[in-house]
């Protein structure tokens, strides 16, 4: 099958995600040790690095999280990477996959300046710092804003999100016209399927509902891959390249 006929870079991302994912799943210990160090903390947490801007990318929270990644990568990212050139697609996709996280970080800042309102600097100190041992020992604050704060601050951000959506958004962009079959059904232009999950995206992330997607990363992912596109094919590159 030769890999499903895959290229070096993509064959290389698929085979490291899942290998990682295996070993947190595996090795006793192991994912733990991965959210402590590799996960995407807040700034001001005492687990964060600037390590985990790239790291974090290559973990994921469940099954179903790296499957659906890992599946956009291949559908996708072998395409792309065939329109790039293996070196500049890797730099794509890490390039959207840490632009994401500044994104997150930078929403995260307004929710934790938000959440923060409420407490002493001592307070907040205090809060971070025994949230932090807290987490890494599957405990959490008993006060909802305490433990909301301690979320927004020590909560991991993980997964390759951000860097699929850099990479569906030039999947519109070189293919805009493409049919894809949603839900194996229904075909829908690649161009109006990027544009609707940007906006199903804006529109996640600006609701207050909490359900844990890091959808400004996601956006993060899309505009990183934006500027990037726009710059290259501004340098001479993709010259051949049918745009919307």
């Amino acid at each position: 099958m030769k890999w499903l006929n895959l290229p070096q870079v993509t064959k290389n991302l698929l085979i490291i995600n899942v290998l990682i994912f295996l070993a947190g799943i595996l090795i006793p210990g192991m994912e733990q040790s991965l959210y402590k160090w590799a996960a995407l903390h807040y700034f001001s947490s005492p687990g964060f690095n600037v390590a985990q801007l790239f790291t974090y990318m290559f973990l994921h929270g469940n099954f179903t999280h790296l499957f659906f990644n890992m599946f956009a990568l291949v559908m996708f990212g072998k395409i792309i990477e065939q329109v790039m050139g293996s070196s500049r697609f890797l730099i794509f996709y890490i390039s959207c996959g840490i632009f994401a996280a500044l994104c997150q970080l930078g929403i995260n800042a307004i929710q934790v300046h938000q959440a923060a309102q409420m407490y002493s600097p001592q307070e907040y100190d205090y809060i971070v710092r025994e949230g932090w041992n807290n987490i890494i020992n599957n405990y959490q604050f008993v006060d909802p804003y305490a433990a909301h704060l301690n979320n927004l601050v020590n909560g991991a951000t993980v997964g390759a999100s951000g860097a699929i959506y850099g990479i569906l958004l030039a999947f519109g962009m070189f293919f805009p016209n493409q049919p894809i079959y949603l839900y194996m059904l229904f075909p829908i232009k690649a161009k109006w399927l990027v544009i609707g999950y940007g906006v199903i995206e804006l529109l996640s992330g600006m609701s207050t509902n909490g359900d844990g997607v890091a959808h400004f990363a996601h956006l993060g992912g899309m505009i990183a891959g934006l500027i990037l596109i726009l710059y290259w094919r501004k340098k001479g590159f993709f010259r051949n390249r049918w745009f919307f």
